[in-house]
């Protein structure tokens, strides 16, 4: 048995990430940040679950930016090939469910 507070988990660096489990080739990551990711593409699918914090999720589609304002206990599924970029609005937790190996 694990257990886990992500309000405790601070890392080293932006995006850094505590490996939380890894079940039939995805990853679950609880990842900290206080810094915008980078515009990118997921070669899979993509659950991420703000635990703590406030992130405006950026997204591409046919050519248009959009954003969304996460808070606390939402969650944003990203199909393959979404693009994609999360900022957040000081620290946040994150936790991510992803494929192994994806950015």
């Amino acid at each position: 048995m694990k257990f886990v507070r992500p309000q405790d988990f601070i890392a080293a660096k932006a995006w850094d990430a505590l490996p939380i489990a890894e079940i039939e080739g995805a990853t679950i990551r609880l990842h900290w940040t206080d810094r915008p990711y980078i515009w990118h593409v997921n070669d899979g699918a993509e659950v991420f679950v703000l635990l703590e914090g406030a992130v405006t999720m950026h997204y591409r589609s046919s050519g248009h930016e959009y954003r969304r304002a996460m808070q606390a206990g939402d969650l944003c599924h990203a199909e393959p090939g979404d693009e994609h970029v999360a900022h957040p609005d000081g620290p946040a937790r994150i936790l991510v469910i992803e494929k192994k190996g994806s950015l």
